[in-house]
């Protein structure tokens, strides 16, 4: 093993990631250092937010510099070892690069543990990634309380699958939101949810009224634009939204947000609170517990969408802002 393949950040994207923006490429691999292990990456995890970490705009970490390779989620086995501690074959998960070897110290990144009945794909996107999102987002900022109606936006999406499923399983009513009929069948007949407005061909405020005519009490936010407004203007006094993606606006030229509901946020006592999944880093044993208890038990399913092959993350990582995604998007680097 003496080269890896990794895609670097060529330069900043000018609205919708285009070819050139990441580039491909097949280097040297280093040698290891004393406490350091190689790491072969078997899944690649790719996000809404990796189109945010190659834009020079605030956000909650540095960009990725211009020539560095593309941050991503990652999980892997070791290969080789230098680090006391870290053994051939232990399973790491965490903050990596887009590439299929890497060379790290341990920093960002935790042991996975492989849990019988649950496959790798599934508690590395679940339990290590979106799970986490879902979890805290709604049970600590949303709290769900049985009898109330939660709307999901991005609902077949890794985050809102989950939140979904959450929903239920403490009492309340769940309408998500999805692009497409199979999308919409696959979270009420599989999932559960109660009901999927298809924001491609129905009025997503219309079907709300239909839907949740008492009103929405809590909105689980991904996506921003009309679709945020919409729900917006039907939540019920101290109604509670978590706020952890705008995906609608982020390959937007000029950023152009909706206007804020001040208003209506005073009168119905809104409470809104924006977060960032690392917020809650520290208590992440916690939700991995409670994810896999509901998988195993059958509660909580979930659904990957598994593209093979590194050298197509460029064009895979485009179908997330087009919602060309169906579950989960990773990529499989190696097979498992």
């Amino acid at each position: 093993m003496t080269t890896r393949n990794i895609w670097r950040l060529a330069k900043r994207p000018v609205g919708d990631i285009a070819d050139g923006d990441l580039e491909f490429l097949s280097e040297p691999l280093p040698p290891l250092a004393e406490g350091q292990f190689l790491l072969r990456l078997t899944y690649l995890s790719l996000d809404p937010t990796n189109r945010i970490w190659m834009s020079d705009m605030e956000q909650y970490m540095p960009p990725v510099e211009i020539g560095a390779g593309m941050r991503g989620g990652v999980c892997g086995r070791v290969v080789e070892s230098r680090k006391d501690g870290v053994a051939v074959g232990d399973l790491f998960a965490g903050l990596g690069e887009w590439t299929d070897l890497m060379v790290s110290d341990g920093t960002g990144l935790s042991r996975l543990p492989e849990i019988p009945g649950i496959p790798l794909a599934a508690a590395f996107g679940t339990l290590g990634l979106v799970g986490p999102t879902a979890y805290f987002g709604l049970l600590d900022i949303g709290q769900p309380k049985p009898g109330e109606t939660l709307v999901v936006s991005a609902a077949a999406g890794g985050v809102g699958q989950i939140v979904g499923q959450i929903g239920k399983i403490k009492g309340c009513k769940v309408i998500g939101i999805a692009g497409g009929p199979a999308k919409c069948a696959w979270v009420v007949d599989e999932l559960g949810f109660d009901a999927c407005i298809d924001y491609k061909s129905q009025d997503v405020g219309a079907e709300l009224d239909r839907l949740a005519p008492e009103g929405i009490d809590i909105n689980f936010e991904q996506v921003g634009g009309d679709i945020m407004v919409a729900v917006l203007k039907r939540m019920r006094w101290f109604g509670r939204m978590p706020l952890c993606g705008l995906i609608s606006g982020y390959n937007a030229v000029d950023a152009a947000e909706p206007p804020g509901f001040w208003t209506q946020m005073l009168m119905r006592r809104l409470t809104v609170r924006g977060f960032i999944v690392t917020d809650f880093a520290p208590r992440f044993a916690e939700s991995g517990m409670a994810l896999a208890g509901w998988m195993l038990e059958g509660k909580l399913k979930t659904r990957q969408d598994i593209r093979p092959g590194l050298e197509n993350a460029a064009t895979a990582v485009k179908d997330l802002y087009s919602g060309g995604n169906f579950g989960k998007l990773l990529v499989e680097v190696t097979p498992p």
